[in-house]
């Protein structure tokens, strides 16, 4: 394992909202939207309409994914601890609404950080060592989608009038 760059670490993860986790007992990593604050990265799973992380709130380390914000691809791998963020606490009073703030797509904001101290977790990813893989190595890039029964439902909608107009022709 090589030394753990912090400064690349923080500036990798400022830049980007999503990072990807190599969750234990699943077969690729996953996709999460976190928040970098005071050296470590924060993420909300659980509850419902959250994002889905299974295993994560009672693993002790996992390997994060950094992709670049140029061009997508891997960037760094860390392995980081997890800590679980109790309700209530300092850390939770900090991080909660910066989370619920970043949050642009939740059903309902009223109400929202007392529904995620009753059903979800926030977990703390504090980088702990470098990952065994080289940045650009594996197959991060190549990660197939996590299987959805969202689907389209026919064939696509067709555009009406399209052949009658003179500037497409």
């Amino acid at each position: 394992m090589g030394e753990l760059n912090a400064a690349l670490v923080e500036e990798a993860a400022k830049k980007s909202g999503l990072l990807w986790l190599d969750l234990p007992g699943l077969p690729q990593p996953r996709a999460a939207w976190h928040l970098w604050h005071d050296g470590a990265a924060y993420v909300l799973t659980g509850g419902e309409g959250e994002q889905p992380l299974p295993g994560l709130p009672d693993a002790e380390r996992v390997t994060v994914i950094l992709r670049s914000k140029d061009k997508g691809g891997r960037l760094l791998s860390f392995v980081a601890t997890c800590a679980q963020v109790e309700p209530g606490g300092d850390t939770w009073n900090t991080v909660a609404p910066l989370l619920a703030k970043d949050r642009l797509n939740a059903s309902g904001h009223e109400g929202q950080l007392e529904r995620w101290a009753d059903e979800s977790y926030i977990i703390e990813l504090t980088p702990h060592e470098a990952a065994g893989e080289a940045a650009g190595e594996g197959g991060y890039a190549t990660v197939r989608p996590v299987p959805t029964p969202a689907t389209t439902a026919g064939t696509p909608p067709r555009l009406r009038g399209a052949k009658g107009r003179k500037v497409d022709r």
